[in-house]
């Protein structure tokens, strides 16, 4: 095992041998721009108790020049991971002095230089275990601290960190900026940001509290910032936390930034959240994507308590945070912001990538296992973000609305600053709740997999509730008759089940919906005459119960009951009409998902054209500006990579002759630009055209795209090895190359190359870093018709790292569900 990868037992030990109590951290990014810095200096100081004579600190950089244990110099022992450190007694100052690496990858301290500018621009970014790239620490999240921060940066920068600065001295062409000490943290969650960043200011009060809020992004991005739109999100949410936790917010100021080439959608450093560019959209933007960022707003805040105040130990109590946030963000969303919708799209698209995840092979518990970090690195899935907020959802009905948040108050007050795990949070629950909060959390959070649910007639006014592997579940079912072409409920059960059956007294009716109001976490299946009725009239039904019926029609089509080319023959008759832009967007990626994964091969090609025609009919007659006009329109872009067809209307954009009101932003072109090239119909003359007139970091990275995507096999076969061998691609244009080798399902271009793909996987792994190599190995996975490959490394391979064999196992299931899907569509009712 590599020295990078820590172990739960060994962190463990750590933590009980040392208690750490301060850190400080010196870093001298004054010469950041010059490219010909790879590294910058990191000196680190951290003061701890032992009871054992030798320990080790974590580290990853370019080298580790000296170490001082109690003001004597040591030698260094340093293998490329851990500096190994003795002679230690009961209270012990280290001093570490040392060079790391500015990153590409998105992993530590990442180095971006703005086209549009000329600027540098730094930002952090560690969970779980990237901040020893910046400065030597424990790399646990039990082992928390008070950091003071000390950063050298060019005089006109904003120096930022998780606390105000506490001075600032300016000599010649540098500053040093010095922080304030921040309350316990753990290293995971401290963070820097520095760079001639764009800022608005803004506070929140309430009662005798005041905090400073701030919001940045590159200045060459400032006209689509929207900050009043992010100011007040934020201020509604300080003011909903604040009562419903009652706890004030611990963290002195409340910086958000917005930086480029992010590998996450944000990361919850107190005081500094961090988010990616794209909650920035460059133009056109539709209201669900403003509620999609609200909700990511409210789920950083929602970590101020659940994550940084009270963090878990180790990573096997990661959902005590991101379940949590989850959870917090769509309810928040909905009781506090304009964005009261928040759980119609939970239902029909976070909770799809849980149920996605929770049939893999791979699935987990809530509650995981998490033996060392590589397997942490990739827990931060469907399981813990959207099954865990679904299942709390579950808890929520389970336990009543205000036991739960007194529960979480209970929860806050007696850990504060501190290190729980899943005993501490039902203690709490079960307190305030009277219920027996341990067999739900052994039936919801220590089990892996779900309920599929189903209703069957039994008799005269009874039915046959029945559920695969069963759990209690507190549902609801909906009776809705067709009247006038449109469905209205008439009824709602209420109940409580435990069994594979139950009996359900009701009246017939033309719709029957489980889980109706949606509070549990199970599939849902239509029996025939429900399916015929949402088939005439689901655009008629309100908001949450049609994202209900959504998903429940997804979900057959994925595990092959539904046939798709039905599924996509509804999608045809209803989204057009469907007003929740949030579901739309999600029907949209859906049938276009199931048109290239699920429909047979022989009827694909009519289904890809058909689609395109659907695509553009329903762009054309939408309202003039409108969000479903855009939606539209990217979801044509996207379908005219596969349809020659398309190339006269997409060019027809292009040139200025676009339906009335359609919003073309730079992006839309990009997307349009890039269709005509996969298609053939664009050449490399036309995206340096393209970029000359959008030469921006998002438009050098969507050349990239456009360029490997070429329709030619040397094009092709050069970007595959580009991004194997070019160690020099940032996580961004590793991505786009990945994606323009896939474009227009063109694997005809690359197919040769497919016996290459395993051989390399292990050397990337190896040898870059995880988050680069993972893009690698899902990325270009070979989506072929044989699955004998890839057994047959799986079986060869038995040795390889626990993470790498998680990541090749999941893509094989994927693989064997198209397969099996598409295999079966012959034998489905259309």
């Amino acid at each position: 095992m590599s020295s990078a990868n820590l172990t739960r037992q060994e962190c463990a030990a750590r933590s009980a041998a040392i208690t750490l109590s301060d850190v400080h951290v010196e870093l001298d990014l004054r010469h950041a721009r010059d490219p010909q810095q790879a590294g910058f200096r990191s000196t680190t100081t951290l003061r701890f108790d032992a009871t054992a004579p030798q320990t080790w600190i974590d580290f990853i950089g370019e080298d580790v020049h000296r170490v001082t244990v109690n003001g004597q110099e040591q030698p260094v022992e340093y293998d490329g991971a851990r500096i190994s450190v003795s002679g230690l007694t009961a209270s012990n100052t280290v001093v570490v002095d040392a060079t790391g690496l500015y990153s590409r990858s998105g992993e530590g301290l990442h180095r971006f230089v703005d086209p549009v500018d000329g600027e540098t621009y730094l930002y952090t970014q560690y969970e779980p275990a990237d901040s020893r790239r910046v400065m030597a620490c424990f790399e646990q999240p039990d082992m928390k601290a008070a950091y003071t921060f000390v950063v050298h940066a060019p005089i006109g920068w904003h120096v930022l960190s998780n606390q105000s600065a506490a001075s600032v001295a300016q000599a010649a062409d540098a500053q040093t900026v010095t922080f304030a000490p921040t309350l316990p943290l753990s290293s995971y969650i401290t963070a820097i940001a520095a760079g001639p960043y764009h800022r608005v200011d803004a506070e929140w009060t309430r009662g005798d509290q005041t905090v400073a809020l701030g919001v940045l992004c590159r200045p060459s991005l400032a006209e689509f910032l929207e900050a009043d739109e992010i100011v007040q999100v934020t201020r509604e949410g300080l003011d909903f936390f604040t009562d419903a936790f009652a706890f004030a917010y611990p963290w002195g100021k409340y910086d958000q930034i917005f930086v480029p080439e992010y590998n996450l959608g944000a990361m919850e450093n107190p005081g500094l959240v961090t988010f990616t560019e794209s909650y920035l959209p460059r133009g056109a933007a539709t209201d669900a994507q403003r509620g999609g960022r609200a909700n990511t707003i409210l789920h950083e805040m929602a970590h101020m308590w659940f994550g940084d105040l009270v963090t878990m130990r180790w990573w096997d109590d990661l959902w005590l945070k991101e379940s949590f946030a989850d959870y917090m963000g769509a309810h928040a969303s909905a009781a506090a912001t304009r964005y009261t919708d928040a759980w119609v799209r939970f239902a029909a698209n976070r909770k799809a990538w849980a149920y996605q995840q929770d049939q893999l092979p791979t699935t987990h518990p809530i509650v995981a296992d998490i033996v060392d970090l590589e397997a942490a690195k990739l827990n931060f899935d469907g399981i813990t973000y959207a099954k865990g907020a679904s299942v709390l959802k579950q808890l929520v009905a389970f336990v009543g609305e205000d036991h739960f948040f007194e529960g979480a108050r209970r929860y806050f007050a007696a850990h504060a600053f501190g290190n729980t795990t899943l005993e501490d949070l039902l203690v709490q629950l079960e307190e305030v709740s009277g219920r027996d909060v341990r067999a739900w959390s052994r039936a919801w959070l220590e089990t892996s997999g779900m309920s599929t649910l189903s209703l069957t007639p039994a008799g005269e006014g009874e039915w046959t509730l029945e559920q695969t592997d069963p759990r209690p579940h507190r549902l609801r079912v909906g009776l809705y008759d067709l009247v006038d072409d449109a469905l209205a409920r008439r009824d709602i059960l209420e109940l409580d089940i435990t069994d594979a059956r139950t009996t359900v007294e009701a009246g017939a009716a033309d719709l029957m919906l489980l889980n109706d109001d949606d509070l549990t976490y199970a599939k849902v299946r239509l029996d025939p005459t429900s399916l015929t009725a949402v088939d005439k009239a689901l655009s008629t039904l309100a908001p949450l119960p049609r994202a209900l019926v959504w998903a429940s029609l997804w979900n057959a089509t994925r595990d092959g009951e539904l046939a798709a080319v039905r599924y996509l023959a509804i999608v045809g008759r209803h989204a057009p009409a469907e007003e929740n832009i949030g579901l739309l967007t999600g029907v949209l990626a859906n049938a276009a998902h199931a048109i290239g994964h699920y429909v047979a091969e022989h009827d694909r090609q009519a289904q890809r054209a058909g689609w395109l025609e659907t695509t553009w009919a329903a762009m054309t007659d939408a309202a003039p500006a409108s969000d479903a006009q855009l939606s539209w329109a990217r979801a044509f872009a996207a379908a005219a990579s596969y349809v020659d067809a398309g190339a006269s209307r997409a060019r027809a954009i292009l040139d200025g002759t676009a339906p009335e009101g359609l919003r073309v932003d730079p992006d839309l072109r990009w997307a349009l630009l890039t269709a005509l090239a996969t298609s053939g119909n664009a050449s490399l003359d036309d995206i340096e055209a393209e970029l000359a007139r959008d030469d921006t970091a998002s438009g050098r990275t969507a050349a990239v795209r456009a360029r490997a995507s070429l329709p030619e096999r040397e094009v092709r076969v050069r970007a595959w090895h580009r991004a194997w061998d070019d160690t020099g691609l940032s996580n961004d244009h590793l991505s786009a190359t990945i994606a323009g080798v896939r474009a227009g399902g063109r694997r005809d271009l690359v197919d040769d190359l497919d016996a290459e793909y395993f051989p390399r996987i292990m050397p990337a792994w190896r040898d870059r870093s995880i988050e680069l190599a993972r893009r690698l190995v899902v990325g270009l996975f070979p989506s072929t018709e044989d699955l004998e490959p890839v057994d047959r490394w799986l079986e060869d391979e038995n040795a390889a790292p626990g993470a790498l064999r998680r990541l090749v196992l999941e893509q094989r299931d994927h693989l064997a569900r198209d397969l099996r899907v598409r295999a079966a569509q012959d034998q489905l009712a259309v």
